[in-house]
């Protein structure tokens, strides 16, 4: 009977961590899979290095440059509210190639999510560049610079192979 209950306790801790990213993750995983660009953005609107991106107009030029890529703002550790109202007063709200989506929360203080769909989540905001279900790039740590941003995506959009180039002489 011991060995059943062990089994079974077992069986549910294994269900419970397949089935821990929560339904906006999962929405940014599937996004992401497409084959062409995505820019996930987590941040949230309390927060002031998120504000001086806004302010700067960045956004709002990298979206509008870019029509084809989809770029997701993703509010986190915001108690489960969007930012739709800061991104509406900012232009980007109402761009066709904009998802506005939030983080369930509420986590604050060592509840906070440490990781989003995978990924290691330590500072907001953070920028991630996705191609076909694959990483291009990762902005871990504070401000986009955009003029980088916009070679991230130049970069991005092109086919990288090596073939054809000559190898590398051995020694």
């Amino acid at each position: 009977m011991s060995i059943l209950r062990l089994l079974t306790l077992a069986t549910l801790l294994a269900a419970t961590s397949f089935a821990a990213e929560s339904p906006v993750e999962q929405k940014v995983l599937e996004a992401t899979k497409s084959p062409d660009l995505s820019v996930v953005h987590l941040w949230a609107p309390w927060c002031s290095n998120c504000q001086a991106e806004l302010r700067s107009g960045g956004w709002l030029k990298a979206v509008k440059d870019n029509p084809q890529v989809k770029f997701y703002f993703v509010s986190v550790w915001n108690d489960g509210q969007d930012g739709r109202a800061m991104l509406q007063k900012f232009q980007i709200a109402d761009q066709p190639n904009v998802t506005i989506l939030a983080d369930p929360g509420p986590r604050k203080g060592g509840n906070k999510i440490k990781q989003f769909a995978g990924m290691p989540l330590s500072w907001i905001p953070t920028t991630w560049i996705y191609k076909g279900g694959d990483l291009r790039y990762a902005l871990n740590y504070g401000e986009v610079r955009f003029d980088v941003l916009q070679q991230f995506l130049d970069d991005s959009k092109s086919e990288w192979s090596h073939k054809g180039e000559p190898p590398i002489a051995s020694p």
